[in-house]
Order: structure tokens, then sequence, then C-alpha cells
């Protein structure tokens, strides 16, 4: 086996340890998504033990970016139209959701949560701040600040993505 002098090093020895932090990164990434999942869903369960995690999902997005379109917010779930569709008409039959003509163009219908929907998803996002808080003041101040950055950069990353289903929206 040749011994390598710092001179003539292998070149791919630097790539290889980036790759392993990459995906010690995504794996690290990976399982704290699946720890905001359970928190989602235990704030929503807490909550409201009758409604689903996509349900709630749609009335974030509604609460987030206001009275809009069928059409916007089935591209904002990123799901059909009839999909949309389907999901609010149950959150209406619940009153959680509220249709409205539009007065300007009586074609179109102007979906908004009702004050019950926007009570419901503001009791959610405590109830999820609450707990994801308790986790971050467990951790030591000079991690909060390293979480801070790595934090702020991941999200800085993604938003120069291309790819608009790489940019999209994060919501739940």
């Amino acid at each position: 086996m040749k011994q390598y002098t710092h001179r003539d090093r292998e070149p791919t020895a630097p790539k290889r340890e980036a790759h392993e932090t990459v995906e010690e990164v995504t794996a690290a990434l990976m399982a704290s998504s699946r720890l905001f999942i359970a928190i989602s869903a235990r704030s929503l369960a807490a909550t409201d033990p009758t409604l689903t995690l996509p349900q709630l999902r749609t009335l974030v997005v509604l609460h987030s970016r206001g009275a809009g379109k069928l059409a916007a917010l089935a591209a904002a779930l990123e799901v059909n139209a009839s999909t949309a569709l389907r999901m609010v008409d149950r959150l209406q039959a619940i009153g959680l959701v509220d249709r409205r003509i539009n007065p300007t163009n009586r074609r179109e219908v102007t979906l908004r949560l009702t004050p019950a929907g926007r009570h419901l998803v503001e009791r959610v996002l405590a109830q999820r701040s609450k707990e994801i808080g308790a986790i971050v003041a467990r951790l030591p101040a000079d991690q909060r600040a390293g979480l801070i950055k790595a934090l702020r950069a991941l999200v800085e990353a993604a938003a120069t993505m291309t790819d608009a289903r790489q940019t999209a929206p994060i919501v739940v």
C-alpha cells in the first residue's frame, strides 16, 4: 500500500469527507423532520383529535395566506383542485372554512377561515410552539446560537433553489 505525504494526498479525500457530512446532516434533518411531524400531530390531537394533519395543513395555508381561490389553495397544498375541494367541503361542514362569492366576479368563490377555524389554527400553533420551545430550552445557549445560524442557512439555501417544489412554503 502506497504511503501518501501531505503533498500527494488522494484528491478525493476532501470530497468523501464533504459527502459524509452531507449524509450526516441529511440524516439529522430527517430525524428532526420526524420529530416536528410528531409534535404537530400531538399539538393537533391535544387541540382537536377529530382533525387530520392534512386538514390542519389546509387550515394553516388559509391562515398564513388569507382568503383566496380554490386553485391557489390546491397549488399551495400541491394537490389537484378536486382534492382541495373535497378537503374544503369537509372543513366547511364542521364550521372551520367559509366560502363566499367574490362580489367583483360572481363566478369566483373565495375561501377563508371562519373565526372558529382561525382560533383552532392559533391554538395548535401555540401548542406546537410551546413544545418546541421546551425542547430548545434544554439546549445549552451556545448550541441554540449555532442552531439558529444553521437553520437560517438551510432556509436560505432552500430559497435559492430553482425547483418550485423545493422552495414551496412548508406548512403544518
